[in-house]
């Protein structure tokens, strides 16, 4: 009997120090230096001394290492930069020397996988096709961010080709680097197409990240990792140097923890680049500066569009926006009503634009690489993952092959459908509903918590309103508003084109008053 209790009382034990011992676990991942730090507080840590760029540069290095490699295993990030620590070295001594190039000094940035890189880095799309492509320059936008003094850690993973290669993807999945989780809940998706740049800077593996917009590209995984996401004007930041879906839509933007970083970044991202034609539209509207438009009252007197249309298909996500809205009209907005932004027939408009532009400029992408190009044009492309064991296991490459059967960016179905395009998001959408009710934004849930990872039936989002600002081509920032059941939900700020400045302010102004993020704590599934 005796031996009986004894070994009941040790299987006790062992029980309870295994949950000790997973307790101390989950708490271990946010033990961390820099947990949560923002850039101004860096940047006065390396004035100091307090902190040294290398030191941070290999702490993020070692928490990477720690959560998104093993541990959680994220899989955000497919390469670490190998020249991350001696550029944190030369930094550090620059800074000592010659003093500091500014706010982006030091400051660890990722970049999502379809962004050039000329360095020891390959650019992929997460594509296993460019899984050795060595682009020949850098990006404009990494050209900035080296000129600023960013580290740049690596690259983040991301939906492959972002996630414009078929249908019923999985977003956060690619060739190359498998499924990326969200931090909150491992089993849940973390959203798309800047999968791997939403998480990394939500599970605080890097300060910044650079993620590409298409049409919800970065406000989607900003939403559902608790991050804030900036999709600017088209043409505000160059696309040279970009893997592009549409010359008509694309754009970078920064991805951060806070408005006032995300900010920061994006002042140092714009400027004319004559080798992208949308940026030269830039001219007169562009700062180097967005932190002078962080006003805490900054909704005071404003007068916001409300728009419905996203509503009704989640009651929880319309209870948290609804909870928003107060909030804002409590800090001295008014509020108008909108039914509607843009006609729903430019949902067929815009991907006729997209499926049209994506041949045109994949090929010159491809042709961009040189001679040894691993692949050389659209239609090898789509050979390529015909005969390849792992590309078409989920999902197809539909819009490959719709994009290679068009007939050009010359053609008069595409010409039609691209004046079209304009006319319905932006002359008839977006502009008309400012001016009718004289608005300075208009605002709607981004979208709805974080769904389940399904590799067969792919994404179940059922809340989005990225559409209107992706089709005109205007500016969105997407803010946490709140959690539901531990996951996060933001809320979108959009308007004209060029409207950055007012947007920061007021989503600045939200931001400081509902103080809505989460740190995640990397939940494995629902049963938390």
């Amino acid at each position: 009997m005796k031996i009986f209790k004894v070994c009941i009382l040790n299987i006790i034990l062992i029980f309870l120090g295994c949950n000790t011992f997973l307790e101390s676990k989950k708490k271990d991942l946010n033990d961390f230096k820099y947990l949560e730090i923002d850039i101004i507080t860096l940047n006065k840590g390396y004035l100091s001394g307090e902190y040294s760029i290398e030191e941070v540069t290999q702490s993020y290095i070692d928490r990477i290492e720690n959560i998104d490699n093993n541990g959680p295993i994220l899989n955000s990030i497919i390469t670490l930069n190998p020249d991350a620590i001696s550029i944190a070295k030369s930094l550090d001594e620059e800074l000592k020397t010659k003093g500091s190039r500014g706010h982006l000094h030091g400051i660890p940035v990722l970049l999502k996988d379809n962004i050039d890189t000329n360095d020891k880095m390959p650019t992929t799309a997460g594509s296993r096709a460019l899984m050795d492509s060595k682009p020949l320059n850098d990006s404009k936008v990494v050209e900035k961010l080296r000129l600023a003094g960013a580290v740049i850690l690596g690259k983040a993973n991301l939906s492959e080709w972002a996630n414009f290669r078929g249908r019923r993807s999985t977003s956060g999945w690619s060739g190359v680097n498998g499924q990326t989780k969200n931090p909150y809940v491992l089993s849940r998706n973390p959203c798309g197409s800047s999968s791997g740049s939403g998480v990394s800077v939500s599970a605080n593996l890097t300060v910044l990240a650079i993620g590409t917009e298409t049409n919800g590209s970065i406000v989607c995984p900003s939403t559902v990792n608790g991050v804030v996401g900036i999709k600017p004007t088209v043409g505000l930041i160059s696309r040279s140097g970009i893997i592009p879906i549409s010359y008509t839509q694309d754009t970078a933007g920064p991805m951060a923890r806070s408005v006032q970083d995300a900010a920061i970044c994006l002042g140092f991202l714009t400027g004319v680049d004559e080798n992208d034609d949308k940026t030269k539209s830039s001219l007169n509207h562009a700062y180097k500066d967005y932190i002078q438009f962080l006003n805490k009252n900054g909704l005071n007197g404003k007068r916001i569009g409300v728009y419905l249309g996203p509503l009704g298909s989640n009651d929880r996500v319309d209870s948290l926006f609804k909870r928003s809205v107060e909030l804002i009209k409590k800090m001295g907005a008014e509020i108008i009503e909108i039914e509607t932004v843009s006609s729903f027939e430019a949902r067929s408009h815009s991907f006729q634009v997209m499926i049209h532009e994506y041949k045109d400029g994949l090929n010159k992408y491809f042709k961009s690489l040189g001679d040894n190009a691993p692949i050389k044009d659209l239609e090898e492309l789509i050979e390529f993952n015909k005969n390849d064991t792992i590309e078409l296991k989920y999902f197809n490459q539909a819009y490959l092959k719709l994009a290679q059967n068009t007939d050009g960016i010359k053609s008069k179905k595409y010409l039609n459908s691209l004046s079209t395009l304009k006319r319905l998001s932006q002359k008839e959408g977006i502009d008309k509903v400012m001016d009718e009710n004289d608005l300075d934004a208009i605002i709607a849930p981004t979208g709805s918590p974080s769904w389940s990872t399904d590799w067969f039936n792919g994404d179940n989002y059922h809340v989005s309103s990225s559409s209107p600002s992706a089709w005109a081509g205007y500016p969105v920032i997407s803010v946490p508003m709140g959690n539901i059941h531990g996951l996060p939900v933001g809320i979108s700020f959009f308007g004209r084109a060029w409207s950055e400045p007012t947007l920061i302010e007021i989503s600045y102004a939200f931001e400081q008053s509902s103080k809505a993020r989460i740190i995640p704590k990397f939940y494995p599934n629902d049963e938390y």
